[in-house]
């Protein structure tokens, strides 16, 4: 694949409230035809994350539309799984009707750095704003899966819900820091709401010179399926993008080198690049992405050319 960067999409210029720095992992929503919302984790003035969103024109995803004046996920309740921070990887029409976000918990711990799981709210209203399903998370800790599940991407196929997502029991200290070792999982549902305790590994993560592989973005093709991922690799490299074809969404094949986007000579994202997700627009196919400390430099897009 070869790429062409468009540039920040979007970046807080500190006039939000509720995003005066950040706009993380991009998440992208068709309105309609021409209209493409960019749902994202932005953080206020004690760096607390909310998600809210931005719309751009599908066919030219560097003209920002509108940008919500309030979240449209606040943080939980005191003492929730959710209550340090909120972080959306997935957003997905219901037969219903509705909007169905599927979301990260932040939780500060004592004798872990932080914890992460998943939560569920829905949106009635087409996606100006949702509320939580319950208060507690969809992927609750497991004996196999006890710090992380969480970053999930989850498609309706065939009667069921398929789940890709990130899970790891183990820290490591890299540096002088302590890091999170996760990997990717396999889950399915029938409702898209109760699932399995744990899931299957996707692939097995490569501990020379990685650390984990998370935020996966599924494209379903014809002949199989593509899935867009992040690596967090090991000092002093730290986050770049990684790519896998699969026939059937269960069996995947690395194949990193193919996907052709990388950190750039210079500029907001010179340093890091990750949390990809990739849509298709006509003829056209973009790839939204953070660059520099995770989406302080806002978010970009980079246009397919071959």
């Amino acid at each position: 694949m070869e790429w062409r960067k468009l540039g920040v999409v979007w970046c807080p210029n500190g006039d939000l409230w509720w995003a005066r720095s950040y706009a993380s992992c991009p998440t992208p929503l068709f309105l309609d035809d021409g209209t493409l919302r960019i749902y994202v984790q932005g953080r206020d003035e004690k760096g607390i994350g909310r998600i809210g969103f931005v719309d751009v024109d599908a066919g030219d995803p560097t003209r920002v539309l509108r940008v919500s004046s309030d979240p449209v996920l606040d943080v939980g309740v005191p003492g929730a799984f959710d209550d340090n921070g909120v972080f959306q990887t997935c957003v997905l029409a219901r037969p219903d009707g509705t909007l169905a976000m599927y979301y990260v918990g932040f939780e500060i711990c004592h004798q872990i750095r932080y914890r992460l799981l998943t939560g569920l709210a829905i949106s009635r209203d087409g996606g100006e704003t949702f509320q939580r399903l319950r208060a507690t998370p969809i992927l609750e800790r497991s004996p196999d899966e006890l710090y992380f599940r969480c970053g999930p991407f989850v498609m309706a196929e065939g009667g069921v819900y398929r789940m890709w997502y990130i899970a790891g029991s183990e820290w490591e200290t890299l540096e002088g820091k302590a890091m999170p070792v996760y990997d990717l999982r396999y889950l399915e549902s029938e409702d898209g709401i109760v699932w399995p305790d744990a899931g299957s590994r996707v692939f097995e993560l490569n501990r020379d010179v990685e650390h984990g592989v998370g935020r996966p973005y599924i494209v379903r093709k014809r002949d199989g399926y593509q899935m867009f991922y992040s690596i967090r690799k090991k000092p002093p490299l730290g986050y770049r993008m990684g790519y896998a074809e699969s026939p059937d969404g269960l069996h995947w094949t690395r194949m990193d080198e193919q996907l052709g986007l990388d950190v750039s000579a210079s500029g907001w994202d010179n340093e890091t690049i990750e949390y990809s997700a990739v849509v298709n627009v006509g003829d056209k196919t973009f790839c939204f992405y953070n660059g520099n400390d995770f989406g302080g430099t806002g978010f970009g897009v980079a246009e397919l050319i071959k």
